[in-house]
């Protein structure tokens, strides 16, 4: 692939429950997506999820480590409850949908 060149969208689920110690290991796996697809927005699948703190936790981490590889996550069947768990936490730009 050339450098720069985008090939498209991605597209993965995250499914629960999370706890804290599967954080690292989430985030490895991602990262290994986002270098495989070279891709400028990854649409991460949410509806699987709780919305608690260790929740927005990895997804802060996952944008975060998106931001690294020159991408973007976008959220996708978001939970009204997790939606407004962002807001409250301030992480609606953060982690749009």
């Amino acid at each position: 692939m050339i450098p720069g060149n985008r090939r498209g969208e991605l597209t993965f689920a995250i499914r629960g429950p999370i706890a804290r110690a599967d954080l690292p290991g989430l985030s490895t796996r991602v990262c290994g997506l986002l270098e495989r697809s070279n891709t400028a927005v990854a649409f991460c699948d949410v509806s699987g999820i709780a919305a608690d703190a260790v929740s927005v936790d990895a997804l802060a981490r996952l944008q975060l480590a998106a931001r690294r590889h020159d991408c973007r996550i976008r959220l996708q069947r978001t939970s009204a409850e997790l939606r407004d768990l962002l807001t409250f936490m301030g992480l609606e730009d953060v982690l749009p949908d």
